[in-house]
């Protein structure tokens, strides 16, 4: 696959420098990468503006990667790491704050809802319409914000003695898991986008628009609170998504994000005595069969309305996204960090093959919430800051044995103070 894609990039870059000619741009953008929408902006060179972009999709090798092929592509990015912005918060509240960006990327339908509907002051966007806005079906907030990568929450169990003993695990819902009789592990923080969609999947079956609980049943809070305080944790760094307790056999049952799954089984056997087997083809693990199906979330790519940018630089704002969200790009993004893109045609040269198994789950965060206009995402958009505010406020998700709170009593709990934020 690499191979293929290394050979889709190779040959853009000759015709691209074939039409260049003479070309009087810098050595650096001579050779711009491929994956551009128009053959004409794949030749024009962008550098001389440095493009301001926030994401939490910024890993460091991320952030390299995206970096250096910009570059080769005639843009000048201007990026930072997951040491300086961690987190879908944390970018978005840098980007609102900042007032500088030039693109916003990542995050997922509860941010970008927001963004769209214009919950942050400062964070307005630019309406454009990509090349590429077919190719993403329905991940699209049309002449807004376009769908670049697709993830789920999975749940995972090992099959074999260290887990079910060869048992298949079938839920109705997420949250049948406290219920199982198998251990599995949970997070040990309130944070995080992980986290947080993992939250999502176990709430899902509790939704009451009627409820002064964030919209959430009584019964919906109890069992997150057992699945928090009957769930292994870790503080180890390595184990905080999930996958490496299932990997060790530490637990029976774990969740983990779409994304990186199948690399990290390629890698199973390098930091385990009873590794994970079989990456398309499992051996020794399987995704529970749930019902209701998973969470996606769907990573978007938007341009935003900054003030005193000339039409020129705007220009190369647009440019680059055209050129990042375009299938050669994406699927080049997608084979280095073992992503899914929205853009089928990036899917079609990634897996030629078909549509990997993890992402053919039912999609419950586009259904419709039962007594509401909303599909769930925009449900827990809605709910998102009140939800994160309870599990704060009430101490869900303790990182530490000894300092584990005693369970709430309740049936006498103030949830119109729960919801607001402590202080």
């Amino acid at each position: 696959m690499k191979k293929a894609l290394a050979l889709i990039l190779a040959l853009a870059m000759v015709f691209a420098l074939c039409a260049c000619g003479q070309s009087s741009a810098p050595a650096a953008t001579e050779a711009p990468a491929a994956g551009a929408a128009e053959p004409a902006d794949a030749v024009k060179d962008y550098s001389g503006y440095t493009i301001r972009i926030y994401s939490n999709s910024n890993s460091t090798e991320r952030t390299t990667w995206l970096i250096n092929e910009a570059r080769d592509a005639g843009f000048t990015i201007s990026i930072d790491d997951n040491s300086v912005i961690s987190g879908d918060t944390a970018a978005i509240q840098a980007a609102n704050e900042n007032k500088d960006g030039d693109i916003l990327f990542g995050l997922n339908e509860t941010r970008w809802s927001q963004v769209v509907d214009g919950t942050y002051e400062n964070l307005k966007l630019v309406e454009w319409t990509p090349a590429w806005a077919d190719e993403v079906g329905e991940y699209a907030y049309p002449g807004a914000a376009y769908g670049l990568v697709i993830q789920n929450v999975l749940m995972l169990y090992r099959t074999d003695e260290l887990g079910t003993n060869g048992e298949k695990l079938h839920f109705k819902h997420w949250a049948d898991i406290v219920d199982s009789g198998y251990t599995w592990y949970r997070q040990n923080k309130v944070g995080g986008t992980t986290n947080a969609n993992i939250n999502s999947a176990m709430l899902y079956a509790f939704v009451d628009p009627a409820s002064e609980a964030g919209g959430v049943s009584l019964d919906g809070w109890k069992t997150l609170w057992k699945y928090c305080a009957d769930g292994v944790y870790s503080s180890d760094d390595d184990y905080k998504y999930g996958f490496q307790p299932l990997n060790k056999g530490d637990v029976q049952i774990s969740t983990f994000y779409s994304s990186s799954l199948y690399g990290k089984i390629d890698a199973a056997a390098d930091s385990s005595e009873n590794p994970l087997l079989g990456t398309m083809e499992p051996e020794n693990w399987a995704l529970v069969d749930i019902d209701d199906g998973t969470y996606y979330i769907a990573e978007y790519i938007g341009i935003l309305d900054k003030a005193g940018r000339s039409e020129e630089e705007t220009e190369a704002v647009k440019a680059f996204a055209e050129w990042f969200g375009s299938a050669d790009v994406q699927a080049a993004w997608g084979e280095e960090f073992d992503s899914y893109p929205c853009n089928t045609a990036a899917a079609n040269i990634l897996y030629p093959d078909g549509v990997p198994a993890i992402y053919t789950l039912k999609n419950f965060a586009l259904s419709n919430v039962e007594g509401t206009d909303m599909n769930y995402a925009e449900y827990v958009a809605s709910h998102s800051s009140e939800w994160t505010n309870i599990m704060t406020n009430l101490g869900f998700y303790w990182a530490d044995k000894s300092a584990a709170v005693a369970e709430p009593d309740w049936e006498n709990l103030d949830w119109a103070t729960l919801t607001q934020a402590a202080g």
